[in-house]
Formats: C-alpha cells, structure tokens, sequence
C-alpha cells in the first residue's frame, strides 16, 4: 500500500478535462465535438472488495487525476495480467476459459453503475498455432456495438483473427499468416486503407487483410527507406545490439501514416528488464517510401499495449507536439522527435494502456 500511496501523492481530485476539439472532414467541412485528452492508466486505488477508484495522468497535464469512477482490480493491477490489450477504450481480457471479452470500464467516461461487458465467440485455435498470448487487440471503429466493428487479435505466432461482435451470429475469421516476420507485429486498422494492416519485423514489408472481402488473400507492400540519419560507430552498434519493435501509427486529422521503430535492450545489471535506447520515425507515402523525419509537426503519438494513436497536440491545451508518449509494463518514455532525446521512468503498470480522446455525448 505505501508504494501505492507514493503514487499517489501528488493526484489531482476530479473529474476528466474536457475540451472542445475539430476534426476535417473529407467534405472539408469541420466536426466541433467535446473531448477528453487523451491520457494513461496509472492504477485503481482500492475503495472497496475487488474494487478501486481509477486513477488517470492525462496527457496535457502533470499530475495524475483520481477519478470516483470504480473498476475491477484486476483490470489495472492484475498479476498475471488478464488484460490482453485496448482499442478505443475498451479493453479486452482472456482467461482461461478462452473467451475474449471487451469492456469499457478504463475509459474515464464510461459509466461505472452500469458498465458494458462483451462477450466474443469461443476462440477458435488454427492447427500449429496457438490463443494464449496475444499481441494486441484492433478495432475497426469506436464501439463494438456498431453493426459493422470488427474487432482484430494478433496472437503471438501466425494466428490473426477476426469477429464482428454486433452480429447476432458472430463468429471467428481465422487467418494463418505464412511469413513468419508478421509472428511478433502489432496490428492496426487503418481507416484510410479500410483493412487491418501489421508491419513486419524490420518494417521492409506491410501486410493488409480485409476479413470481409478478400479472406486469405492478404496484400503487401514493400517500403523503401529514405533519407537514413548518418550514425556514429558507437550509435550503430547499440543499435544492432537492440530488439525492434515496429508499430503502424495514422493521423487521422492529416492523412498521414508513420512507421516508428523502437529498439530496446536489456539492462546490464540488476533487476532484468527491458530499456528504450532509441526511437526512429519514418513517414510512409503511397509508393512505398519510408522517409525518415524529426518532424510530424503538430502531432503526438501515443505507443502502449493499447492500438497505437496520434493526435494533434493543439487540439488540447499545453500538450507539446512534434512528441512520442511510449507507456509499457515498466517504463514511461517521452521522446522529443526535434533532438531525439528521450525522457525514461522506470514505473511498474499493471494497465499500461493510453486512451485515446473520448466524445462527450
């Protein structure tokens, strides 16, 4: 409890900032909606049996907010974790029983008297792959409850599949992916492309799947890397001596796409974990060039086990742009894109989720 009370002691009482926030339309028209910013799950301080009042750091701020919202504890500081990623805002769990659930009770505006608990189908698990470690999770629009969400799960391993929660007989789409670069990749849904997208290992090769109209023909895109920074001996050996991590990342407020390379490596003494050492930006176009960039301009993306964001950094007062927020099990990083410097925390979250902005209805 002291370790949480530490945590907590420099909170902010209250409810989520809202702010007014625009976004283009492709009729060039602007939509004006109330948003929340979009913040991190820090943990759920305990109120009562199995329950916590949930505690947030949003992103444009510097001390966490304690919410009165309740959520279960095991959703924020379950060990073994059963939280297996976020979308939107809901969060999905699997449990032994092997049934992906999704549930809104993270996202700081979602009622916590009356929560929504979705139930998927049973998983169903392709010969030679397996449905017990999971990648990520991907959904195709803001709420499962929409006619036409289909919600995506990469499982470690070749397994990728699909289901459309809202119909009355939803089933699993499975697809078993040959190369096996895509085994490790995270999987997004690109509302420009209108498929689920996963980059490969080393991020020479894209790979989209369309559920609903292409089944097991998938498509791929080969990238070209352009305008590589000149590296010192000593900064290409850490580099090498680093595991990679590739995440897909749309703006949807530009068009754009980026491919951010995060290249971590294990600490030398002491306690075994994971540590940032570098973070390479690439913008992509539609020819298959990967342009290497210190500059997204008015962007800030969010990376965490949640399906990676951006979003325009003046859209909500005394957020930086042209940033990177990167939140794991046990670090919190913010990289300024302009020097590539790197702020690391060391932190221990049970929900190392970021949730992008939420519409007040």
């Amino acid at each position: 409890m002291s370790l949480l009370l530490r945590r907590l002691s420099r909170l902010r009482l209250g409810k989520p900032l809202l702010v007014r926030s625009s976004v283009l339309l492709s009729n060039g028209f602007s939509s004006s909606s109330l948003q929340t910013p979009p913040c991190s799950i820090v943990c759920g301080f305990p109120c009562e049996a199995d329950l916590g009042k949930l505690v947030i750091m949003n992103a444009n701020e510097r001390c966490c907010t304690y919410l009165e919202k309740r959520v279960p504890l095991e959703l924020v500081d379950s060990d073994p974790m059963v939280t297996i990623g976020a979308s939107h805002g809901w969060v999905a769990t699997l449990k032994d029983d092997g049934i992906v659930r999704l549930q809104d009770d993270l996202n700081p505006v979602a009622s916590d008297t009356d929560p929504k608990r979705i139930s998927l189908p049973p998983l169903v698990t392709l010969p030679r792959c397996q449905t017990q470690i999971v990648t990520n999770v991907a959904m195709s629009s803001s709420s499962p409850d929409d006619e036409d969400c289909v919600v995506a799960v990469k499982f470690l391993g070749p397994q990728l599949s699909f289901c459309r929660p809202a119909q009355s007989n939803s089933q699993w789409i499975n697809f078993r992916i040959a190369n096996p670069c895509f085994y490790s990749s995270h999987v997004i849904f690109s509302k420009k492309h209108d498929m689920f997208r996963i980059p490969g290992s080393g991020g020479h090769l894209i790979g989209s799947w369309d559920p609903l109209t292409h089944k097991h023909k998938p498509k791929f895109q080969r990238l070209r890397f352009k305008n590589l920074p000149e590296l010192t001996k000593t900064k290409r050996e850490l580099l090498h001596s680093c595991c990679t991590t590739e995440y897909l990342v749309e703006s949807e407020s530009t068009g754009e796409t980026f491919l951010v390379k995060l290249y971590r490596k294990a600490t030398p003494s002491g306690t075994l974990r994971m540590q940032t050492k570098a973070v390479m930006v690439f913008k992509l176009d539609e020819d298959g060039n990967a342009v290497y960039t210190q500059d997204i301009g008015d962007l800030r993306i969010f990376l965490s086990k949640s399906e990676p964001f951006c979003v325009p950094a003046s859209s909500f007062p005394g957020m930086g742009s042209n940033r990177i927020e990167i939140l794991d099990i046990e670090e919190s990083i913010s990289v300024f894109l302009c020097d590539s410097f790197i702020i690391a925390r060391h932190c221990t979250r049970g929900a190392p989720y970021h949730i992008p902005p939420q519409n007040i209805e």
